[in-house]
């Protein structure tokens, strides 16, 4: 299999280049286009509790897409379901990914739900990560850029709970507050993850939240009937 990221950062297209007999999972509606030797096959991976988890709990589509190239060399294309980056993370171990940020796998990787515990209540996000762990090729979107942090062993750095994408296992983290109570409040930040190395952290630029904060007041209101 060969990989290529187009139109980066925030317009990104993954092109997969696949032998006859290799195959990579997505979630439902990431293909962009596809060679016709290739072929989809939609299942509930996992099984039906598996799925349900992340759907419910993850908040990934019920059903997975597999496509499988039946011959010679095939070509299938991937895209972010918003204006977005494309990360390739390279699996030999497990990774904890934000709900929506997961775009595509190949077939050695399993996806499950972890549980954040009660921080997760205050972190203004899913109290749920998707737990991707295996061996294989692991690609996740973000909004906006991805801007990659490695953390030594004792190094922190403070996220907001709407730019995280992905974290490594090693990584701890806590919620708390940006600030002061005044600052938690007016400061427009809020809380955010204080997360302890070593290991690696993806962060997206745009936090979904904020723009949909900014986009509402421009949105036209609806008009009422007297």
């Amino acid at each position: 299999m060969k990989y290529e990221i187009l139109y980066r950062p925030v317009y990104s297209l993954l092109k997969v280049e696949m032998d006859a007999g290799e195959s990579m999972s997505s979630e439902a509606g990431a293909m962009v286009s596809m060679t016709p030797n290739i072929e989809i096959q939609t299942t509930a991976k996992g099984g039906l509790l598996s799925s349900l988890k992340r759907t419910v709990l993850g908040g990934e589509s019920f059903f997975q897409n597999t496509f499988i190239c039946q011959q010679g060399k095939g070509v299938i294309t991937f895209g972010p379901a918003y204006t977005g980056d494309v990360e390739h993370i390279p699996m030999s171990g497990e990774w904890l990914v934000q709900g929506g940020s997961y775009l595509c796998s190949t077939p050695g990787l399993s996806i499950d739900t972890k549980f954040q515990g009660a921080k997760g209540l205050f972190s203004g996000e899913s109290l749920f990560f998707l737990r991707i762990f295996g061996q294989g090729d692991l690609f996740i979107s973000s909004f906006g850029a991805i801007h990659p942090v490695d953390l030594q062993p004792g190094e922190e750095i403070k996220v907001d709970t709407g730019n995280l994408v992905a974290f490594q296992q090693g990584i701890t983290y806590s919620v708390e507050r940006v600030g002061g109570i005044k600052s938690t409040v007016l400061s427009g930040e809020g809380l955010v993850l204080r997360m302890r190395g070593p290991g690696k952290i993806y962060i997206q630029t745009r936090s979904p939240a904020s723009f949909a904060g900014w986009l509402y007041p421009l949105l036209p209101k609806p008009q009422s009937h007297q």
